[in-house]
């Protein structure tokens, strides 16, 4: 007992409790270690902006709703990666990302990676189900990374490569796959367009792939290009988009309003001059005469739609800036260039919500006839400083665009560029009598209509280049995104558009942007009046200067034509002046707005630290007075 006890004493030893103290709480770290990452396996608290590490409602809804077994092949080739850590940090987030999805689907998607090494049965696997390697010039073999989902019953999807400028896609494109394998059938969208929005012949006779937006519906759907005036639209069809109706007959004008009264889903885009619209068909004379405007006159008079063919929004808040012809002029805006933000966008809707910026060009506007049995949401609006013009205005003003401005009397209300349309309908023709005609909607009829074609094509939302035969999108506005999530939810798939509004564009500084837009205003103004003064001095001194004969000298300046131009150099000093000043003063506002951000960030959150540690000890000396 005596040694025990002299053990105990000497343990208890103040002087030895450091020595023994740093041990025990090295053991006890290591154990809590352990005992936290066996008790919190698998949770994971997301606190990046976006939630990159997390995944949105509508992959889990996809994931979840899986009835049959899914197999994931991820293809990586982790050995030839070795040598580009940037592109393994990617891998790491793609395999992160479906093996989160594999966990989340209790046992419905398992995942397997395989490591197609060169020459390998792997490899030659790979080969087979079309991925593509992308050739390594340092070792001579290939890099792939594509991804292979299968069913049970034989289908596959793949990813031929993933590349990592997609990554703002990557849980999108993924969600897109699992749903292709999950659901049985996919719907079909009636196309109906006067545009050549599909693979098509260039002008220099070489095969086109067509617009983005076409290629990528093409590959989530079935999309059934109808043929030009249509009769019919069938039963199966789930959607009809209708793209720049020009001059439809009657008869399939019909065919789109018996398919809106059974309960078909319509998506149109009209547009009072459509930019993209070449003129007409080189091959059939009579097209060449219709201009680039459309339109559904007597659907949307029937439905009480009003929408001016010939109207054209101008917009200087959202007034896009452009070069004009002459490389050497600065750029200018463009009231009918319109670059849309949140604040244009109904954030209430799941078509617009949550996107950052959509463009558009030469665009409408709609609005409803008192009578009208619809009721309208409006998706996509101008600001309450737009007004309308003519479309053979704007044509005009292509050169410098920036005249344009001076016509603008702001309507002090938006104008409705894009919206949703339901409600209970009758008829167009309701002086024809064809068998089974139905003569008002079986039920509650839906419907989006979008004041522009533009919007759909590539120049106006994304830069695409090809790699390895598979486009590679920078996608710079939502407009692809726009258009998808109208169709999905028309459709009635709302899963892929909460993946997709998850992605996000760029994030401009709105108070600087205004501040910019108000001094080029002024500039712009400041400059048109300049111009203005030195054509009406040209028109003074051609009238004072005398006549001559051809290839005399010139005669000199008199008297009076000199202080002429003496009081014109004046006055262009005095406008380059307050030009500058214009200028300074945009800088100095600019200045003090980023003066003002970097004085919050630096000191804003060590202040709320210091005032939260000074509250919580106040109040713990608070509660230690009365004991």
């Amino acid at each position: 007992m005596a040694p025990f006890n002299r053990l105990a004493d000497r343990f208890l030893n103040r002087r030895a409790v450091p020595a023994y103290a740093l041990p025990l709480l090295a053991v006890l770290f290591v154990a809590l270690v352990v005992l936290s990452g066996w008790l919190f396996r698998g949770l994971r608290l997301d606190l990046t902006q976006n939630r990159q590490y997390t995944l949105s409602p509508g992959t889990l809804h996809i994931v979840e709703g899986a009835k049959q077994p899914v197999k994931l092949r991820l293809f990586y080739s982790e050995t030839a990666a070795r040598n580009y850590p940037q592109f393994r940090v990617f891998a790491q987030r793609v395999q992160e990302l479906l093996q989160e999805i594999s966990e989340r689907s209790k046992g419905k998607i398992a995942l397997e990676t395989i490591d197609p090494e060169p020459f390998s049965d792997a490899e030659d696997e790979a080969a087979s189900f079309g991925l593509r390697g992308l050739p390594l010039n340092n070792s001579g073999g290939s890099l792939y990374f594509g991804l292979v989902g299968s069913t049970a019953d034989g289908s596959d999807v793949i990813m031929p490569f993933i590349h990592p400028d997609k990554e703002a896609f990557l849980e999108y494109d993924i969600a897109k796959l699992l749903a292709s394998l999950i659901e049985a059938k996919p719907p079909v969208i009636g196309l109906l367009s006067d545009l050549p929005t599909g693979p098509n012949i260039d002008a220099n006779g070489q095969p086109n792939l067509g617009w983005l937006i076409d290629q990528q519906l093409s590959d989530r759907f079935e999309l059934r290009r109808l043929q030009a005036n249509p009769g019919s639209i069938g039963d199966d069809v789930d959607l009809l988009m209708v793209v720049h109706p020009k001059q439809f007959s009657d008869d399939t004008l019909y065919a789109i309003d018996q398919f809106v009264l059974r309960g078909g889903r319509l998506l149109v885009f009209v547009d009072p001059d459509a930019e993209t619209d070449v003129g007409g068909n080189p091959m059939d004379p009579a097209s060449l005469g219709l201009g680039r405007s459309s339109d559904l006159g007597r659907l949307f008079g029937a439905w009480g739609i009003e929408y001016n063919p010939v109207q054209v929004v101008l917009d200087p808040q959202y007034a896009l800036q452009v070069q004009p012809p002459d490389p050497n002029a600065a750029p200018v805006r463009n009231p009918s260039l319109l670059g849309l933000n949140k604040a244009a966008m109904n954030q209430r809707d799941v078509v617009s919500a949550d996107l950052e910026s959509v463009n558009l060009a030469s665009t409408g506007s709609f609005s409803l006839t008192e009578d009208s049995p619809l009721k309208l949401e409006a998706l996509l609006q101008s600001s309450s400083k737009a007004s309308l013009s003519d479309n053979e205005t704007v044509r005009l003003a292509a050169g410098d665009p920036s005249q344009l401005l001076q016509s603008i009397k702001p309507a002090d209300s938006p104008f409705i560029l894009a919206a949703r349309l339901s409600g209970n309908l009758k008829t167009a023709f309701p002086e024809r009598r064809a068998e089974k005609q139905l003569m008002q909607s079986v039920k509650t009829a839906n419907m989006i209509v979008v004041a522009d074609t533009d919007i759909l094509s590539d120049r106006l939302w994304a830069d695409v280049q090809n790699f390895l035969g598979q486009p590679i999108v920078n996608a710079f506005a939502n407009n692809g995104d726009f258009v998808y999530n109208a169709v999905d939810n028309l459709i009635g798939n709302s899963d892929l558009i909460a993946v997709r509004t998850r992605m996000t564009a760029r994030r401009p500084f709105q108070r600087v942007e205004t501040l910019r837009r108000t001094a080029e205003q002024r500039y712009q103004t400041q400059e048109r009046q300049l111009q203005q003064q030195l054509a009406e001095l040209e028109q003074k001194l051609s009238a004072l200067q005398p006549a001559q004969a051809e290839g005399a000298p010139p005669a000199a300046l008199t008297a009076e034509q000199q202080a002429e131009l003496q009081k014109f150099q004046k006055q262009k000093a005095q406008a380059r002046r307050e030009l500058r000043d214009v200028q300074h003063q945009l800088n100095a506002d600019i200045d003090e707005l980023g003066g003002r951000i970097k004085l919050i960030n630096i000191l804003a959150m060590p202040a709320i630290v210091i005032l939260v540690a000074g509250f919580l000890a106040f109040r713990r000396r608070s509660q230690r007075r009365p004991a």
